[in-house]
């Protein structure tokens, strides 16, 4: 008689999507719902997970806001991302102190890689360049001032 595989329970299958990558208790909790795993059982899981410090939404909103910065995103994207996830404002908060970015550095050097071979005295590129970063999430102050003639040295 061939014997039968047990089913995984939900601990193990949110275990499994941590072992990957970081996840919110938000996103978890989806994933579990979509492979049939009932409520309750997935809520005890993701208790016992959290008492154990392998899911941490604060950890997750400090890994997920780091990445998104590194991939050139401003902090109105990457605020808004991190709310699609059901983390507390407070997470948010805290992920967006501790990565410490200087945001105006961070759009220059975004409009100086993608727009450094062309005029930003042209009218024209120069809202391009604006609006490539209010896309971003960056705040409108910074991308005025990142796209300011003074700050374009083609020749450098």
């Amino acid at each position: 008689m061939a014997k039968q595989r047990e089913e995984p329970s939900a601990y193990q299958r949110a275990l499994a999507l941590l072992v990957r990558r970081e996840h919110s208790r938000k996103e978890l909790g989806r994933k579990l719902k979509a492979k049939g795993i009932e409520r309750e059982d997935a809520d005890t899981a993701l208790d016992k997970l959290n008492k154990q410090d392998f899911q941490n939404d604060a950890r997750f909103a400090e890994v997920l806001a780091r990445s998104r910065v590194s991939a050139g995103y401003g902090p109105t994207r990457i605020r808004a991302e991190l709310g699609t996830h059901g983390l507390s404002r407070d997470d948010i908060d805290n992920a967006m102190e501790i990565i410490e970015t200087d945001w105006a550095a961070t759009a220059l050097d975004l409009v100086s890689r993608k727009y450094g071979n062309k005029d930003l005295a042209d009218q024209a590129v120069r809202r391009k360049a604006t609006d490539f970063l209010l896309r971003r999430g960056f705040d409108q102050k910074t991308a005025f001032a990142a796209t300011k003639l003074s700050n374009h040295h083609p020749d450098e």
